[in-house]
């Protein structure tokens, strides 16, 4: 159902008090406007604390800079008078016990009374002893059709005709905004140069970037990585590659649903965070980071309106790779945290929206400690496929030798032994290989001449790996995927064994 569906539901329902969590206050209130003329043309009363009623001759400015008289104009207007009343920002008074108490009365009145009472706010704020009185209702940001009727309703004023290549492109890279910085990045671009470019695209995903990270919740990341960037890890790669093609038109006529995601569990610095970045640059998509720690606040029920917001931005730009680094460090000892419940309830919205969404939000989770997941996170439904990343074997290694060398050194890579160099590291990760290999460098560079592969020895026995530092961690690992609880990433299997 769409927001007007459930609003206009509401409405006939006679639900009193309903609560709009939105920055974008004219885009609800025209919607709620289109409602209430499908209603039989309702009055509408809109309400602020600077200026108060306003839009009604006979009420103009009455409940300026009082929040309890603007509510007791709701009791004076006739009972059955068909009437919506939108008060702005009224979260901030909820706290005032003289308004709760008066919300609760109205809140019989109006069960009674076809008139309805809706706050919109930027967020959810609302006390417990009011908790139960209203009902939230969800604004989503707008989708790929409205945002093409808005360029193209812009289009027409300036008698200009984009080709459907270009606003395509435009509309792709508009979604995740409000309308209202749509038109202002589009109306920066015009005043730019007089018209719509195809290259002000890159303005608008500019103005998204920003927008993201204003909302301190999603990071916008700018993936470069592709999948030769990764040594080994053949099977991981090829189950990528089967769905290349499954957020294409092409795949939903075949029948397929969106994939779903993954998990990738295994030792720290295998290379989960770059085939993250892999799959996005790969299949052409935004790819979005979530830090989860980001989600918990100090407010009451703030944590959950993050994780909503989250939600919401993530589905309004997708198709998109959401990529959550080190999940197991976020929801680890569920029950022995002493939050309220405030991770518990985080945690519930999370996991059922990714069992329910039917969005293409992909989702890609890394973890190290698989013991510290709840084991609903792990349920068939939530992901895909949970994959678990070993240390890389002594042909991945040699593979990883020859990324790296191919980057730092391409027209030297021949005179490195990278057979002696795969074999002489055994329990090295593809970050330790990188550590070592700049380590080299320095070794070359103070001696005033290349680096060779003995520096690369030289420096990879001054390293002690984590695979030795934490071997009983990365055993557990290893017989928990030997267990046949994942699919292994490599074609090598568990990698190579921890030499004691």
């Amino acid at each position: 159902m769409t927001f007007r569906d459930d609003f206009e539901l509401l409405l006939r329902a006679r639900y009193p008090l309903i609560y709009i969590p939105t920055v974008e206050e004219e885009r609800v209130e025209q919607a709620i406007a289109d409602c209430a003329k499908q209603q039989g043309n309702r009055s509408i009363y809109t309400w602020d604390f600077v200026d108060g009623y306003q839009g009604n001759p006979n009420d103009t400015g009455f409940g300026r800079r009082n929040p309890l008289q603007a509510l007791e104009l709701i009791e004076k207007l006739p009972a059955s008078a068909p009437a919506i009343f939108i008060l702005r920002d009224f979260h901030r008074f909820l706290d005032d016990v003289s308004i709760s108490r008066k919300l609760r009365n109205l809140m019989r009145l109006l069960k009674s009374q076809p008139k309805n009472l809706v706050i919109v706010a930027p967020q959810i704020t609302i006390p417990d002893d009011l908790r139960d009185a209203f009902t939230v209702l969800e604004f989503s940001l707008p989708n790929a059709e409205e945002i093409s009727e808005e360029i193209q309703r812009l289009m027409l004023g300036l008698g200009q005709r984009l080709s459907d290549t270009v606003l395509d492109d435009l509309v792709r890279a508009s979604q995740g905004l409000s309308l209202e910085r749509i038109r202002r990045v589009l109306a920066r671009a015009i005043a730019s140069h007089g018209q719509l470019l195809p290259e002000d695209v890159d303005l608008v995903l500019e103005e998204k970037r920003q927008t993201i990270r204003q909302t301190q919740i999603l990071d916008f990341y700018p993936a470069q990585e592709d999948m030769s960037d990764i040594g080994g890890l053949d099977n991981l790669k090829d189950w990528l590659l089967r769905r290349g093609n499954a957020f294409s038109d092409k795949a939903r006529q075949y029948g397929l649903p969106y994939p779903r995601g993954l998990l990738l569990v295994g030792i720290q610095g295998t290379g989960k965070s770059l085939t993250a970045k892999a799959i996005a640059h790969h299949w052409h998509l935004p790819l979005l980071r979530l830090d989860v720690g980001r989600l918990f606040a100090g407010l009451v029920g703030e944590s959950e309106s993050r994780t909503r917001q989250m939600v919401q931005l993530a589905e309004a730009l997708a198709p998109c790779v959401l990529w959550i680094d080190e999940i197991d460090k976020a929801f680890t000892g569920l029950d022995g945290r002493s939050d309220g419940g405030t991770t518990s309830r985080v945690f519930g919205t999370f996991i059922t929206w990714m069992a329910e969404k039917r969005s293409p939000v992909f989702v890609v989770a890394t973890a190290n400690n698989i013991q510290a997941l709840p084991p609903e996170l792990l349920r068939r439904g939530r992901f895909d496929e949970i994959f678990f990343v070993g240390l890389p074997t002594q042909e991945e290694r040699n593979a990883i030798f020859t990324v790296h060398l191919s980057r730092l050194r391409s027209h030297t890579l021949k005179t490195y032994d990278l057979d002696r160099l795969a074999y002489e590291t055994p329990d090295f990760s593809g970050a330790e290989i990188e550590q070592i290999l700049i380590e080299a460098m320095h070794i070359g560079f103070s001696q005033n001449r290349d680096f060779t592969t003995d520096d690369i020895l030289e420096a990879a026995s001054q390293i002690v790996p984590l695979a030795r530092t934490a071997q009983e961690q990365i055993q557990a690992l290893q017989d928990w995927a030997a267990a046949g609880k994942a699919r292994l990433a490599s074609r090598g299997g568990l990698g190579p064994r921890i030499s004691p």
